[in-house]
């Protein structure tokens, strides 16, 4: 019997025959409504899931999977996958943690020099037959702090300090001694050595409000910030105050709060850059990451070890109703 996978992702259609080739059988459920139909009708086969962080997977919903046994998330973050509802089934949980680094580095650094360089201004400008003589600064020499310095915020450090000829400081849970960047003990404290701040720390409580309006004040008003990483991470009240009262120069999101809502307060400002969470996405990153789901697919059902998995918190005990 091949195992069933419930897909839950909306953006790998054209990668799913390397999963159909290794013999698994896929349900796909890339909306809502399809989703909670899959689950009521096909529940009881379904032996995998296939989703990303803000995508999740409930305790409700994992209730309802009985014969469910891994779940793999694409992508580094698993913030609604019900981590605990996991560990009580002892189900297995993977995740995509660097394999979409480049893609997300890549569109970093594009974000970046789009709001420092100021370039939909410009060609908004241009197209209007405007031709104004915009004045922006340069990157170079300039002071990069980047939040977590993960996969993610290396492949942006390299890029910035090799590429941009950059200075690179970062904040991180633990201090890096492999790495030839400065470290500063809180986000505030590299706010205020940053030129740029780049958000690259993993969503989630443990870096939740982590760039409140402490460390926006520390970035000041000649300061760009911008998000790849979890909207989590910024308080998103803090940040359009201090884009309003230009106490900080502007600001470039992939991610927000409520995807796909994005508050009309960001839209109407005219130093903000917005992309619909689209940093990781790139044919190279999909590839590799359905290509990654698969080998922890075969390595969970042939029983060897999976490849990336998630800790789990301790399984509490459950109490049964009677």
């Amino acid at each position: 019997m091949p195992a069933t996978v419930l897909v839950l992702v909306e953006t790998i259609n054209d990668y799913l025959p390397i999963l159909e080739h290794q013999g698994f059988h896929l349900i796909l459920a890339p909306t809502p409504a399809e989703r909670a139909a899959a689950i009521a009708r096909h529940g009881g086969q379904i032996d995998a899931v296939l989703t990303r962080g803000p995508l999740g997977l409930y305790a409700d919903e994992i209730a309802a999977l009985p014969s469910l046994k891994i779940i793999c998330v694409i992508g580094a973050g698993y913030e609604h996958v019900d981590l605990q509802a996991a560990a009580n089934r002892c189900i297995t949980v993977t995740n995509g943690a660097g394999v979409n680094a480049s893609s997300v580095a890549d569109h970093a650094m594009a974000l970046l020099l789009s709001l420092v360089r100021d370039v939909p201004r410009c060609d908004a400008a241009v197209r209007r037959g405007e031709w104004p003589k915009i004045m922006r600064p340069s990157l170079a020499g300039k002071r990069l702090g980047i939040l977590g310095l993960g996969a993610v915020g290396m492949a942006i450090a390299k890029r910035a300090n090799a590429g941009f000829d950059m200075s690179v400081c970062y904040h991180n849970r633990q201090h890096r001694s492999d790495v030839p960047y400065t470290f500063c003990s809180t986000p505030s404290e590299l706010a205020r050595a940053s030129d740029f701040l780049i958000v690259a720390a993993p969503g989630g409580l443990g870096t939740q409000h982590l760039v409140n309006r402490q460390v926006l004040d520390a970035l000041g008003p000649n300061g760009f910030l911008v998000n790849i990483a979890r909207a989590s991470v910024i308080v998103t009240a803090d940040l359009i105050t201090a884009l309003e009262q230009r106490r900080i120069a502007g600001a470039a999101l992939d991610v927000f709060d409520n995807e796909p809502q994005v508050p009309d307060a960001l839209k109407n400002l005219n130093n903000v850059i917005l992309t619909p969470h689209v940093a990781g996405l790139s044919p190279e990153a999909t590839q590799g990451t359905v290509e990654l789901v698969g080998k922890n697919l075969q390595a969970f059902f042939s029983g060897q070890p999976v490849l990336t998995p998630i800790e789990l918190p301790l399984p509490t005990a459950i109490q049964h109703a009677h």
